[in-house]
């Protein structure tokens, strides 16, 4: 499915409410690891950028999704300046993710119109951030920042802001119904949904049982 630019790109990732976020040295691990995510409900997915080959295991993944999961937005997140995020953007990145915010980032991506997320943790970066053309903002480190209570308490003065905690959320339906009653937009979850023994196991089919629970928590506490 081809989309119509960033603006479909954050419909969806609102439509969906969460964002995975992974990386593993294996591409074939990846694969699997989208493909679950994918068959459990799941239409955005953020691959980090945490190692030198990262962005050569991103197209190989890229390449799959295109192929195999059309549905799927591919994006590339933990990039942290321009010269990076120009680098996945010409791989097929869908969306940029940082967990920071820099300024000539943001240009790039809007000059090429791809939805970009920076990571902010103040009220002011969050304006800066706006000022810049991002439509859903990044909490990081989410749990560090106060938890729900740091999104409403930024919700109160700027109502129209959209926010994306990352960094510590969990992926229980009390913790997520903390964050979304809070009135973020999404939520961007790790580690929490993706344990190293499911992972180092190879038990994809289990994980794809724990992303539908997670995908159908969501639905109910939006309804």
């Amino acid at each position: 499915m081809e989309t119509n630019g960033r603006s479909e790109v954050f419909r969806i990732m609102k439509e969906t409410a969460v964002v995975p976020v992974f990386f593993h040295p294996d591409p074939e691990v990846c694969k699997h690891v989208v493909r679950a995510c994918y068959d459990g409900g799941i239409r955005v997915f953020e691959f980090v950028n945490r190692e030198e080959d990262a962005h050569e295991i991103f197209s190989h993944l890229n390449r799959y999704v295109r192929e195999e999961l059309p549905e799927m937005l591919l994006g590339a997140g933990s990039l942290v300046n321009a010269s990076t995020a120009a680098l996945f953007i010409q791989m097929g990145a869908r969306f940029i993710v940082s967990p920071l915010l820099n300024e000539e980032t943001g240009k790039l991506c809007n000059r090429h119109g791809i939805a970009w997320l920076p990571g902010c943790g103040t009220v002011t970066e969050i304006g800066k951030a706006l000022e810049l053309g991002a439509e859903i903002i990044k909490i990081f480190p989410a749990s560090e920042l106060g938890g729900p209570s740091f999104v409403k308490a930024v919700k109160g003065p700027m109502p129209w802001v959209n926010l994306m905690p990352a960094g510590g959320v969990d992926t229980g339906e009390a913790t997520l119904r903390a964050w979304f009653e809070a009135g973020v937009a999404c939520v961007g979850i790790g580690s929490k949904l993706f344990p190293k023994e499911l992972i180092d196991s190879g038990n994809f089919r289990a994980l794809t049982e724990k992303v539908r629970e997670m995908v159908e928590s969501i639905k109910r506490i939006k309804k």
